[in-house]
């Protein structure tokens, strides 16, 4: 009887700190950044005005938006709205919408389908690591900084936490 009365109180600390954990990981998230450089495969780095990019996630909801030139010089942009929940091994997102416009004059390509996916999320002290969903790039957050790289070519975004 003795162990059950003991069992309640480290199983509710133990639920606690789970979600505890998955609060300080959505804290990580959450914010306005702004996008500061992007680093093309041939190693050019292109910043503001050349490529623009703002995201914003607050209370498990995030947009964002980038824009930047094609090589031939035309403004190309892709936009997304989601949901999301990150715990200290996973985050899962469903989408919203998204919208790429390629810049080849074309209108831009939507999908409303609302999808959910899950990835695995990795943590050393305040590094957050993990793939994001629905193909694109991996990020890595660390305090005011987080870096999203698409392979294939590799393109890597550099972002700042607006204050």
């Amino acid at each position: 009887m003795r162990t059950c009365r003991l069992r309640w109180p480290i199983l509710f600390a133990s639920v606690l700190l789970l979600d505890i954990c998955g609060m300080a990981q959505a804290q990580e998230l959450e914010g306005t950044w702004k996008l500061v450089m992007r680093k093309l495969p041939d190693g050019t780095t292109l910043r503001p005005p050349a490529v623009l990019g703002v995201y914003t996630a607050h209370n498990g909801v995030q947009n964002l938006n980038v824009l930047w030139h094609t090589p031939e010089g035309n403004p190309a942009s892709f936009a997304r709205a989601s949901t999301y929940k990150i715990s200290d091994t996973e985050y899962t997102e469903t989408l919203l919408f998204n919208a790429l416009g390629e810049g080849n004059g074309k209108p831009p390509a939507y999908n409303l389908k609302g999808d959910t996916e899950k990835t695995a999320v990795t943590h050393d002290g305040s590094r957050i690591a993990f793939q994001l969903p629905f193909g694109e790039p991996s990020v890595v957050f660390e305090g005011d900084k987080f870096t999203a790289t698409l392979e294939g070519p590799k393109i890597i975004d550099y972002w700042e936490r607006v204050r």
